[in-house]
């Protein structure tokens, strides 16, 4: 029964941290460096995360310094940078690139906090698939007699509380989000 509690636990925070990942993949008009997680270089025949190439800076709220080690990669960082969907275009100056992120507008705004609350949505739909699994396999257990009907209705009130718990951490953390998206 606690193995079972402890099994949705982890995939609940599982999905929160996923969450969590997206969120911070979101532009707030703010410089960011986690806007550059995903991007990769080929240097010397392997994709290479940006991070381990480059000293990243963020001098200023909205601007982004892109320092590599070897300077020989900086085109090869400009292309890369320009072909990802980040949104900003990269100023090189032939020792590093400048990202620099331009305020955002209230439509803009706006669109963003939709996208926003579609990814906390669809993270309280993944909460909830987590719950129905483990109600059913709280069903199952006591269908093949290991908890009796009592422990049953406990263990899918436990999963309601955890469930309940999760989702009120997602909705805080979108509120949080949104705010800071929105302030200008």
């Amino acid at each position: 029964m606690e193995k079972l509690v402890l099994d949705l636990t982890e995939k609940m925070e599982n999905a929160f941290n996923s969450l969590l990942k997206n969120f911070s993949k979101i532009r707030t008009g703010r410089a960011n460096a986690s806007a550059l997680d995903d991007i990769k270089i080929d240097y010397y025949g392997a994709l290479t995360p940006i991070k381990q190439l480059c000293n990243i800076s963020i001098p200023e709220p909205r601007l982004i310094v892109i320092q590599p080690w070897d300077k020989s990669i900086l085109e090869g960082i400009e292309r890369v940078l320009l072909s990802s969907n980040i949104g900003v275009t990269p100023d090189n100056d032939g020792n590093v690139l400048r990202l620099p992120f331009q305020p955002l507008t209230e439509e803009t705004r706006l669109e963003i906090v939709k996208q926003l609350k579609k990814l906390a949505e669809d993270a309280k739909i993944e909460l909830r698939n987590i719950r129905r699994e483990g109600n059913e396999t709280s069903k199952k257990m006591e269908k093949g007699s290991e908890i009796s009907e009592d422990n049953m209705k406990d263990l899918q009130i436990d999963i309601q509380e955890l469930t309940d718990k999760w989702v009120k951490k997602i909705t805080d953390t979108a509120k949080t989000k949104e705010i800071e998206i929105m302030e200008v």
